[in-house]
Order: C-alpha cells, then sequence, then structure tokens
C-alpha cells in the first residue's frame, strides 16, 4: 500500500542532502578496493551460492566461469556483492540491476512491437546504494575490454567516458520533470555499432525462429493440418520435461496469471500449452532451474515461449538492513525490472512451483545481446557511453535523481576514482579467476 510522505523535501533540500553525503563518502575515494581485507575467499562465497542448485548442473557452472576472467567475472556476483559491501558508501540509495554489465545490457521487443534496447537481466537487482552499479559496470567495461584486445588505457578511458556521460545525464534529470524522467528515451542507438549488432540480432530472434530453433517435429502427424512438434533435446543445455514435473511446471501458470492485468490474462487464454523443457541459461544463473514452456494460439504458426526462471535472494541482500527477506524473489526481480526499465516485457510476473520462487517472462522474443567480439574495433567505448545513460535512467526513475546529482557535482574526479576501481578489481577478477582454475586442477 502506498504511504505518502509525511514531508517532502524541496529540490534544494534533496540536492544538498546529496552534497552533504560527500563528507559520508568522498567522491575521490571510490577508487579504493580493499581485497586484502575479505573475511571470506572469493572460492568460497561462490561455493556457498551453489547451495540448492541442481548438482549436475554445478560442475557446468565451474566450468564456464573457468573459461575466461569474463567467465568467472559473470559467475561471482555473490564475491563482488561482499568486496563491494566492504567498503564505504554514499547511502545514496537507487533500484540498482545488481549484475551491470556489457552482456546484461540488449535489445528486445517492447510491448508495442518495437525493437528497444535497456538494461536486461534483474536477477540480483535490490534497493541499494547507487554506487554499486556503476563499479560493477566499471570492472566489466575493463575485463571485457582486456578480453576483446583493448590496451589498458583505452578500457579506462572507457570507464571514464561512461561514467562522465552518467554524471551529465544524471545533472539534465535533476532539472527535468520527474514525468519526463520516467519517459526518457536512449537516442542514437542504431549509430552506436555493439548496440546496433545487437538489434539486428533481436531483429531475427522472432517468435518462428525460436520455433524452429527449439523445437522440431514429432514422428506422429496431428490430427489435421501441421505437425505437432515438441522441444529439441540438446543434453544439458536443453531437455525435454514430461510426466508429474511438466504438469507442476504448467500448474504454476495458475498463481501466475492471476497477478497478470486483466488483458494479459486475456491473451495467455487463448494459447495452449504443448510442451515443457529444462533450458540451462547464463551463467550466473547455470544451476538453478529454468523452464521453458511452448505455446500455441491460432495454430502452429502462432509460437509463444514462456521462461519460468527460479530466483533466489539477490546477493546483495545480506549486507543491506533494510532488505526484505520475506519478499517473493520473483516478485523483487520482476518489480526491479519495472522500476528501472522505461518498457517492461508484458508477460513479465512471477509464480511458485513447491517451495521454490520463480520469474516468469517472455524466452527469445525479438532479443539480441551484446558480444565481447562486439566491443572491438571502437566498440567498446561507444558502448560505455550507452551504459552509463541506461543506468543514469534507471537510477532517476527509481531513486532521486536531485541527490545523485548534488552528490555528483561535475563528475570528473568520480569518474576517475571509478576508472581506477575497474581497473583494480579487473586485477582482482584475475587473481580469483586464476585460482579457481587452480582449485579445479588440483
Amino acid at each position: 500500500m502506498y504511504v505518502p510522505a509525511m514531508h517532502y523535501m524541496t529540490p534544494e533540500e534533496r540536492r544538498q542532502m546529496g552534497q552533504s553525503r560527500r563528507k559520508q563518502m568522498g567522491r575521490g575515494d571510490h577508487g579504493e578496493l580493499k581485497s586484502k581485507s575479505r573475511n571470506v575467499g572469493a572460492l568460497a562465497l561462490v561455493e556457498r551460492s551453489m547451495k540448492g542448485r541442481v548438482p549436475a548442473l554445478v560442475k557446468l557452472k565451474y566450468e564456464l566461469m573457468a573459461q575466461s576472467p569474463f567467465g568467472y567475472f559473470r559467475g561471482a556476483v555473490p564475491v563482488m556483492a561482499a568486496d563491494l559491501a566492504a567498503l564505504p558508501s554514499t547511502g545514496i540509495i537507487a533500484q540498482i540491476c545488481g549484475d551491470a554489465h556489457v552482456r546484461n545490457l540488449g535489445a528486445f521487443a517492447a510491448p508495442d512491437g518495437r525493437l528497444v534496447f535497456d538494461i536486461n537481466d534483474f536477477d540480483e537487482t535490490i534497493r541499494a546504494p547507487f554506487e554499486w552499479d556503476l563499479k560493477r559496470m566499471a570492472a566489466s567495461l575493463v575485463v571485457a575490454g582486456r578480453e576483446s584486445g583493448h590496451k589498458e588505457s583505452l578500457a579506462r578511458e572507457a570507464v571514464v567516458k561512461c561514467i562522465e556521460r552518467y554524471c551529465a545525464l544524471m545533472r539534465t534529470f535533476s532539472k527535468l520533470p520527474m514525468l519526463d524522467v520516467t519517459r526518457y528515451q536512449v537516442h542514437r542507438l542504431n549509430s552506436v555499432e555493439p548496440v546496433h549488432a545487437a538489434l539486428m540480432k533481436a531483429e531475427r530472434a522472432t517468435a518462428q525462429h525460436a520455433l524452429e530453433q527449439l523445437t522440431a517435429p514429432m514422428k506422429q502427424k496431428r490430427s489435421g493440418d501441421g505437425e505437432e512438434r515438441h522441444f529439441r533435446e540438446v543434453k544439458p543445455l536443453l531437455s525435454r520435461v514430461t510426466g508429474a514435473q511438466a504438469a507442476a511446471v504448467v500448474r504454476s501458470l495458475g498463481p501466475y496469471g492471476e497477478m497478470l492485468e486483466p488483458q494479459r490474462q486475456h491473451l495467455l487464454s487463448l494459447y495452449k500449452p504443448v510442451d515443457v523443457a529444462f533450458k540451462v541459461v547464463g551463467t550466473g544463473s547455470v544451476g538453478l532451474r529454468d523452464y521453458c514452456i511452448y505455446f500455441e494460439g491460432n495454430g502452429e504458426g502462432d509460437p509463444l515461449f514462456l521462461q519460468i526462471k527460479e530466483e533466489t535472494a539477490s546477493a546483495y541482500a545480506p549486507y543491506l538492513p533494510d532488505a526484505h527477506p520475506a519478499q517473493h524473489n520473483g516478485e523483487r526481480a520482476a518489480m526491479g525490472q519495472r522500476a528501472m526499465q522505461m518498457q517492461s516485457d508484458p508477460f513479465l510476473g512471477w509464480t511458485h512451483i513447491g517451495g521454490r520462487q520463480f520469474l516468469v517472462r517472455q524466452l527469445n522474443d525479438h532479443k539480441g545481446a551484446i558480444d565481447v567480439e562486439d566491443l572491438r574495433n571502437g566498440g567498446l567505448e561507444a558502448c560505455a557511453v550507452v551504459c552509463g545513460e541506461l543506468l543514469a535512467r534507471g537510477h532517476a526513475r527509481s531513486g532521486d535523481p536531485l541527490m545523485i546529482a548534488g552528490y555528483l557535482g561535475a563528475g570528473g574526479g568520480f569518474a576517475d576514482a571509478l576508472a581506477e576501481f575497474g581497473s583494480e578489481y579487473a586485477d582482482q577478477t584475475v587473481k580469483d579467476w586464476e585460482e579457481l582454475k587452480r582449485k579445479r586442477k588440483s
């Protein structure tokens, strides 16, 4: 239930409150990293996060993390959450993505069918100090920059460009009417090569394309026209689910449907569940339960794929005294996504299967991500600027742009500090990755 504030601060009071936080955490102090003071080792934190996951897939997650420093970085959010929590913070709170890195921005279809580009992974989302997203993004730009063949100086410069654009846009947001902030469009995306590449992938990722990629005709023909189709078997990445387990997944559509808007409930009622599969996705989520349901509406030519993705508590929750442990984690992820995105998946929701909590969303609905290879030939800096813009919009929508802008000021010293932090954390990531490889060999 919405409870109005008892005291409304003036815009100038909010700006001054942001400025006062510089005494709590100086802008130039954000370059500091205290990895030597870790109370728990990195691999122990990763191992803790494996609790409750599908045992047969834990090995696969470690294999993916061991492939490269960036692969390790993607799977080690619990490590960075602990590292960030050990540092001083501004205490300026916004909804954070929690896993802000270059591969977690991508293209997808908006409710009106247009392709949009935005942050698109919210498994770790939570209300926390706004700079935690920026520090994870800074580290990701350096790690991905090194992996895509950039010199260290260019990778650090990409971080500076990202943070400078974040600061400039936050100053703009602090002067706009709040309704204009919520509607703000990030322009010129098609002129940014890595983003353009992601949009082109998304344009090709139609429902019919997903139908061909994920399903295959059954041997027996269905009665009437067309073919009966079911999910392909590509183990361990994709495998059919049948019997009682499939029935439980389909039953989860009941509580999911109840939380949808009436028009979405009606639309979903016109689609019939045809088959169920277990799908391995990403790196950080490997080992969690991830189901897909294949539906048909007006026949085989009208497919719909819903992903029912297990959600556990955000890796940041143990370090945030105001976190809500009783909140449904699928709801947490969905509401965090809606808070930060200007337009979200119309089928976004949540449900439960037994005692486990799940996020529900469309699968492969015109989705396309940035690959590390897309960052070559000037793509890193161009992508970094877009990252700064999207994070600024998400934080301004869900936090207080006046307070954040008041803290940041011109932003030059803050950007340089974040570049230093990104480089240091990239070095630490390499050390942790090498430790993981040594452990796997022993």
